[in-house]
């Protein structure tokens, strides 16, 4: 119960980490700021979590979850103290790099904890993974409402960071009390696969400030953020073939949900003829019900069925991201539940149907993925985004222009979805090295390794019937024949141990 209700607490605390919306209170930040810089630096967080996820995963092979839980919380809540007074760009972006550490440290902890207990813990997660980025934006957004100071987006929620961090602490307690058996942990394998995924996620993370910070032209970013996903795809096509269709689920999940959810709730702020926030929360919250009870019901109730149900979750996405093209924008906030509950069910099904079919090194490393996926969907969501606006003239202008650039993503999020569900159907069924079977030769030698004990067959060269022992050879040592080969003797139970039967 504890860990239900942290997993409740922090893991849509670490997410929300992730969206920019400097540029929502830019008429707050004192003169002497630079606000284009300023807003650079506030963008650190993402950069930071998702370099962070693959490292903390590998760092719970030697710690445990429970400390990095709390370790993950404490820095969140160092993070909200110092935004209180932070007075610099350099304060800001320790403030933000601070934050996004403790966001990595809490996601791949968290799903490190409901691993191995009871099945509805972990379909929790998958349906809070997916209401998180869901809702990241829009609960970003949310304390700014008539906001006084630039400096509450670096400390939008601190009494939610209390409360998870004092639940973090009672996990401790708990777990130390209880005595449970150590979490699972990646082996050295799974270790250097995610060390992999970090090397994309810092090259995605350097493009992404650099198109920041130079101003490149919309080619570019376009075809750099199109080289990235590519290379997510790639990169999750390494292992055995149910861990490919886990990892191309995350990265699409990853590339679509928040950069298409984070650009309808913009368009649907009230300064843009939409309902605003408060027109918002009743789609939202109707998807997230929806998404919390597909997860556990998926975990509960249909194990096994990863391969069918993950296609079905991405295409209930692309219906959802179609749905967006025609309700969006909308001055009723009710018909958004309709796209929202499609990207939210569709996402927590897929990930949850996925997810039982892996082991938590795969499971972590398609978490890695996903990260570098959100940063590398957002520069293709900028790079559509600058592509519409090249020209604009008139305030009318600027708002057709961003709900045609929503529109367009949505088009080109739908391609995406569909081309991940016919590369997890072709590569899904392909084996890889680890699963191919031995040919003949490697036959006949573990053959004559079971015969010879193993080591010894590895250290021999393989004979087989007809091999010749070439001539001055020393000829094979065998066994001297009535040598019977000494056995252990059966023990006879003592009375200790009919004690302790």
């Amino acid at each position: 119960m504890v860990l239900g209700l942290l997993v409740l607490v922090a893991l849509p605390l670490a997410i929300v980490a992730i969206p920019n919306t400097l540029s929502v209170v830019a008429d707050l930040l004192p003169g002497e700021f630079d606000q284009i810089g300023l807003s650079r630096t506030h963008g650190l967080a993402l950069p930071a979590l998702m370099l962070t996820v693959p490292l903390a995963a590998v760092a719970l092979r030697r710690m445990k979850v429970a400390h990095v839980l709390v370790a993950g919380l404490a820095l969140v809540a160092v993070a909200d103290a110092a935004g209180g007074y932070a007075a610099s760009e350099l304060v800001v972006g320790v403030v933000r790099v601070l934050r996004g550490i403790g966001g990595g440290l809490i996601v791949p902890a968290t799903l490190v904890a409901v691993w191995d207990r009871t099945p509805a813990l972990r379909g929790l997660w998958a349906g809070v993974f997916g209401v998180s980025l869901l809702e990241a934006q829009a609960f970003a957004l949310w304390p700014l409402v008539d906001v006084t100071s630039w400096k509450v987006t670096l400390q939008p929620y601190p009494m939610a960071t209390g409360v998870g961090l004092a639940l973090a602490a009672a996990y401790l307690v708990v777990w130390r009390l209880a005595g449970r058996w150590p979490a699972p942990a990646p082996d050295a394998r799974e270790c250097s696969r995610l060390l992999l995924a970090a090397v994309p996620a810092a090259g995605i993370a350097v493009v992404a400030i650099s198109t920041a910070s130079a101003g490149w032209g919309v080619v570019p970013v376009i075809l750099l953020a199109g080289l990235a996903i590519a290379g997510l795809l790639a990169l999750g096509s390494i292992g055995r073939s149910e861990n490919r269709t886990y990892a191309y689920t995350m990265v699409a999940v990853g590339v679509v949900l928040l950069p298409s959810t984070a650009q309808v709730t913009l368009v649907e702020m009230g300064g843009l003829g939409g309902p605003g926030l408060r027109g918002l929360w009743t789609p939202f919250g109707v998807a997230a019900v929806l998404a919390v009870v597909a997860g556990v019901g998926v975990r509960m109730f249909a194990k096994g069925v990863g391969r069918f149900a993950a296609p079905l979750g991405l295409l209930a996405m692309v219906v959802g991201l179609c749905s967006v093209r025609l309700v969006v924008p909308s001055a009723d906030g009710l018909v958004l539940a309709v796209p929202f509950t499609l990207l939210a069910v569709g996402a927590t099904v897929a990930v949850t149907a996925t997810l039982g079919e892996v082991g938590i090194g795969a499971a972590a490393f398609g978490l890695s993925l996903c990260f570098a996926g959100v940063l590398a969907g957002y520069l293709l969501g900028t790079g559509v985004q600058m592509w519409m606006l090249e020209g604009v003239g008139s305030r009318q202008e600027l708002v057709d222009s961003f709900v045609g650039a929503l529109h367009w993503w949505a088009l080109i999020g739908g391609f995406l979805l569909v081309g991940v569900i016919v590369l997890a159907a072709v590569m899904g069924r392909r084996p890889s090295r680890e699963e191919e079977p031995p040919s003949g030769g490697e036959l006949a030698e573990v053959a004559v390794g079971a015969g010879r004990g193993g080591e010894a067959a590895a250290e021999e060269p393989l004979r087989t019937w007809g091999s010749v022992v070439p001539e001055g050879s020393p000829a094979p040592e065998e066994d001297e024949p009535g040598e019977p080969v000494p056995a252990v003797p059966p023990q006879s139970p003592s009375p200790e141990d009919g004690e302790r039967s």
